[in-house]
């Protein structure tokens, strides 16, 4: 593959600055493999707001739809909170570009880095040997249901929010959760609330008619008030984990702190297959805008970078390449050079000009 074309979309906070560290990263991997970087910059959320645009433009949505390939820095911050709606950064742009695109599955792995391991809350003996992701339905469930706020007939000031799946939301994604399992250690755990909600039931319905088609992939289901105490008491049985969109919005944090830092973490947010075989795909870090630090250099970029690493390999096929990014963050971590929130003293800048290096120059 001669050119890596892709969407940029730096955004608010912290994001320009992880971006910039990630495109450097980039670069370095065309110049060791060949490969042109073709990244096509464009404005979303506060950034496009300031510029007098909706927060998710029609320029933007349409190099998204064209290419595919989304890498995306943050969105939001303070300075927008007085906005209500669809006129706010998150609401009018995240949320559309999902919905979209199509883009209903969520990955987020849970591998804690060495280096790293005894900066999280566990002890090493209980926390060593994880490995596991989540895949999190992104574009059903409550955050997409029917809601809004009233006064009621006694005057009472009211909200509501609804939830609702159908059978196809459900399916599809269980389809893509057990094809990814069966490319790991090929064991699911579903998590759902069924003695509770009937959007739940239904999820279980469908997950264990889905189940049948895979023999060879160990189904097990659990509360998801049961999974957030196992995933602190036994987190290394756990290898896929399959859930709906406000769960797994929810358990993918708490699963973030078991790696020792948010500021480590990729996530990617997948359609159906492109044209040429990948799922369009949207890769960015799990972390906010962080608008408090933004603009001083002091992010880490290390889940920006890594972002950019799973956008190589699940939409453009490029594991080889990806493979030299991860192991040059990892490299990285171990040598201790990182910003301040992982104790080093480097700037955004200089730990992506020494995970460039690094990509360039591995054996």
């Amino acid at each position: 593959m001669a050119d890596i074309e892709f969407t940029y979309l730096p955004g608010d906070g912290i994001g320009p600055e992880v971006g910039a560290a990630a495109l450097v990263v980039l670069e370095a991997v065309g110049d060791r493999f060949g490969h042109g970087l073709s990244p096509d910059h464009q404005l979303i959320g506060g950034a496009a707001i300031d510029a007098g645009e909706a927060p998710l433009p029609d320029a933007t949505f349409a190099s998204c739809q064209r290419t595919g390939a989304i890498l995306l820095g943050a969105v939001g911050g303070p300075k927008w909170d007085h906005l209500r709606n669809e006129a706010r950064p998150e609401i009018g742009a995240l949320l559309p570009l999902r919905k979209r695109l199509n883009l209903y599955a969520n990955i987020r792995p849970c591998k804690p880095y060495a280096a790293l391991l005894d900066r999280a809350p566990l002890k090493r003996d209980r926390l060593d040997g994880t490995d596991f992701i989540v895949m999190r339905e992104l574009t059903g469930g409550i955050y997409f249901g029917d809601k809004g706020r009233f006064l009621d007939a006694s005057g009472r000031d009211t909200a509501y929010d609804e939830c609702r799946y159908t059978v196809a939301e459900v399916e599809r994604i269980a389809v893509k959760a057990f094809d990814l399992a069966m490319t790991r250690r090929r064991k699911i755990t579903s998590v759902d609330k069924s003695n509770v909600l009937a959007t739940s039931r239904l999820w279980r319905e469908v997950v264990d008619r889905v189940a049948a088609d895979y023999p060879d992939v160990e189904l097990e289901h659990l509360l998801v008030d049961a999974m957030t105490m196992h995933m602190l008491t036994r987190p290394t049985d756990f290898d896929l984990v399959l859930t709906g969109n406000m769960f797994g919005d929810i358990l993918t944090d708490e699963a973030s702190v078991l790696c020792g830092s948010m500021g480590v973490i990729p996530s990617a947010s997948l359609s159906d297959m492109r044209g040429d075989g990948y799922a369009v795909g949207l890769f960015e870090p799990i972390h906010g805008s962080a608008p408090d630090i933004a603009g001083l250099d002091r992010a880490n970029p290390l889940a920006m970078i890594l972002s950019a690493a799973w956008m190589l390999r699940l939409s453009f096929g490029l594991d080889d390449e990806a493979d030299a990014v991860e192991q040059a963050v990892e490299a990285t971590l171990d040598a201790g050079d990182v910003t301040g929130d992982l104790g080093g003293s480097l700037s955004t800048s200089d730990v992506g000009a020494r995970v460039a290096e690094r990509v360039r120059h591995a054996a």
